[in-house]
């Protein structure tokens, strides 16, 4: 009796250690999904895939059915998180709950039953609620957290494709997907120069974007809304009891509704897969389908639960994985001082090319996918784009974390945070720390060497080709290495080299300005330059006193430029650049220039120029300064529409600012 007493005793203590642990790690699993989710909705930004918290989710909803407790901070009975901004908050009429999901065809068979349903992109953008009064567009809220939303009524005014007036005059509430297209997005990051300021994808632009305090900033963003539903009804409108129809009677009023299909249990399979097949040539983000039930009465008779509506259900890809075999790791050391581990492998296919490459985003990733050199691995593409590891089929866990940085060689510190593990280079001075400078001297307005992105340099300073500015005059000797990086070939690697040997030749002013001097733009560069007749040797060494008497040249400038002269470094780097280049024959005008101490803000669109940099251009050439914004320093405000309320044109008119036209630009520089 006594050793069965034992063995229950001990039973008991091995199932109370067991509930510890699974309780234990819900915790941690409650503590990563909420963070990832504050992170993605309130902070616009990913720190983990898609497939890792799908995966980390199911872990959490199978522990809460194993042990009978959900924890009062978990994500299964929370929606949204608080909102952080300063726009308006209101509650919604109606709470907006998220969506069930799954991945599996067989699991939207059986919910969908002998019912008929409607099939439809699931947008991955932002959730907008319109409502509508006497036929005008009377508000739009944001989903916020389900239960309050973010009032951005003047920048739904300024869609690309919002109707702001409709021929229904009733009330009227629908919900829709607010999304920058794929094309406007790689539009808006092309005019962007600094690579640390291109946005990362178009979700996270569209977010900002709708949120924006100043709706002119979201009319330049290109956004567009898709409706997908009809909220309640709309008063005595007739839509025999389909929601399809009530799309259609939505699409009637001028609004473009989410592309659809009707089905039934038997056609549902062809139809996820002919939405699977096409996914790749939408210009629009979509993470999977929504399915819905058509029929509204028996939707709404099914109620909801604490989170989920019943009447819909989310599909979403089954990520398309390959094994393959992992061939080793690499360091690459980042601007922020991250050291990230990268894992290359040996080439496979997926979703229609090849990769062999994937990050792993941070140290403890890495060990909880146990990695070592020759381990099969299972990789596939999140969100059908960035390449990710879905697991590790051998985990050998044999991989080394470095005690140096790569880049650099000085001691690397691991660091945790918020239960996340990563690897950290110590040395403030370490190159890759700089990449900045190196992107800003090979910039458009600098040294314009085309190839070189900001991405492309990270890897070439990885790979130790280049530890200088110098070095990227000399990338020829490493042509082998670098027509196979990834993105790289022939004709790529022709290109660079070419851009780089165009590039030897350029003006003193473009050369002092990709020096990354602060506080000196091209135009100050400029300045400094006609002062000293281009002839750069003599403006290194120039004085404080000199430079003062510059006009436009002030304290701060100079102090700049003298402290960067006086750096032994910088001397060394640059004489090291003076050797690579060869400074243009510039036509140096005399100092009767007739723009000579005049400030210039240039706004609106231009006719006779190109563009407004070209007008900046030719005022500089004539000795003037052109500034970004109108003070009272300024002296011309150029504005073809010059009877505009912009806000510059009131700012210049407050002042006594002229507002001139380009026409009566032109005719001042001719005179």
């Amino acid at each position: 009796m006594k050793l069965i007493l034992t063995y229950i005793f001990h039973v008991g203590m091995q199932m109370e250690k067991n509930m510890e642990n699974k309780l234990d790690r819900m915790k941690v699993l409650v503590d990563l999904l909420n963070e990832a989710g504050k992170t993605y909705y309130q902070e616009n930004r990913e720190i983990m895939s898609n497939f890792e918290y799908d995966g980390l989710y199911d872990q959490l909803l199978e522990l809460e059915k194993e042990t009978g407790v959900v924890l009062s901070n978990s994500p299964s009975i929370h929606v949204g998180y608080e909102i952080l901004s300063e726009l308006p908050k209101v509650r919604h009429d109606i709470p907006m709950l998220s969506l069930d999901k799954t991945k599996e065809i067989p699991t939207l068979k059986d919910w969908l039953g002998k019912q008929q349903g409607l099939l439809s992109w699931k947008l991955d953008g932002l959730t907008i609620v319109l409502t509508y009064k006497e036929g005008k567009l009377f508000n739009a809220v944001t989903r916020g957290n389900g239960e309050y939303g973010e009032v951005i009524t003047n920048n739904a005014k300024v869609f690309k494709n919002v109707p702001l007036n409709i021929t229904y005059l009733g009330d009227m509430v629908l919900r829709g997907e607010a999304v920058i297209k794929y094309t406007d997005f790689e539009k808006i990051n092309a005019e962007i120069e600094d690579a640390e300021a291109k946005y990362k994808n178009p979700r996270n632009l569209c977010s900002g974007s709708v949120r924006q305090l100043n709706n002119e900033i979201t009319a330049k963003r290109r956004v567009h809304f898709f409706a997908f539903q009809l909220v309640g009804t709309a008063g005595d409108v007739e839509f025999p009891n389909s929601r399809r129809n009530q799309l259609l009677w939505l699409k009637s009023l001028g609004f473009d509704i989410v592309e659809n299909k009707l089905v039934n249990e038997e056609e549902l399979e062809e139809e996820v897969t002919w939405f699977y097949e096409h996914v790749t040539e939408n210009d629009f983000p979509s993470d999977g389908l929504v399915l819905t039930y058509d029929d509204i009465v028996y939707g709404r008779s099914l109620g909801s639960t604490a989170k989920f509506p019943r009447d819909s259900i989310a599909f979403k890809w089954v990520d398309e994985t390959r094994e393959t075999t992992l061939n080793e790791v690499e360091w690459s050391a980042s601007r922020t001082g991250l050291i990230n581990p990268i894992a290359v492998f040996e080439p496979v296919e997926l979703e229609g090319s090849t990769v062999c490459r994937a990050s792993i985003h941070n140290i403890s990733i890495m060990e909880a996918l146990e990695l070592g050199v020759g381990d099969i691995i299972e990789v596939y593409k999140a969100n059908m784009i960035i390449p990710q590891i879905a697991d590790n089929l051998t985990r050998s866990g044999h991989i080394e974390i470095p005690e140096v940085c790569p880049v650099c060689q000085h001691p690397a510190q691991l660091r945790q945070e918020n239960e996340v593990k990563s690897l950290y280079c110590t040395n403030p001075d370490c190159l890759a720390k700089k990449i900045k400078s190196f992107t800003h001297f090979v910039s458009r307005d600098a040294m314009n060497m085309e190839g070189l992105s900001e991405a492309t340099i990270e890897k070439l300073i990885a790979k130790g080709m280049i530890k200088e500015l110098a070095d990227l005059f000399h990338l020829k000797k490493y042509k082998e290495e670098i027509v196979t990086m990834e993105g790289f070939g022939e004709k790529s690697y022709q290109n660079l080299i070419s851009s780089a040997e165009k590039a030897r030749n350029t003006s003193p002013a473009k050369f002092l300005y990709s020096l990354g001097i602060q506080n000196i733009g091209l135009s100050n560069a400029k300045l400094i330059c006609r002062e000293f007749g281009n002839h750069f040797d003599e403006m290194r060494e120039a004085d404080k006193e000199r430079l003062l008497t510059i006009p436009g040249v002030g304290e701060v400038i100079a102090d700049s430029f003298i402290e960067f002269f006086q750096n032994k470094n910088n001397r060394i780097m640059v004489d090291d650049l003076m050797k690579e280049i060869k400074f243009e024959e510039q036509d140096i005008q005399g100092n009767n220039l007739i723009l000579t101490g005049k400030t210039f803000v240039i706004t609106g669109s231009v006719v006779q120029y190109a563009s407004r940099n070209e007008v900046k251009e030719v005022i500089e050439q004539n000795g003037g300064k052109v500034t970004g914004s109108v003070t009272a320093k300024t002296d011309y405000l150029i504005n073809n529409d010059n009877l505009s309320n912009s806000s510059k044109n009131k700012k210049a008119k407050e002042l006594g600012i002229p507002v001139i036209t380009e026409e009566e630009f032109v005719k001042m520089i001719s005179l």
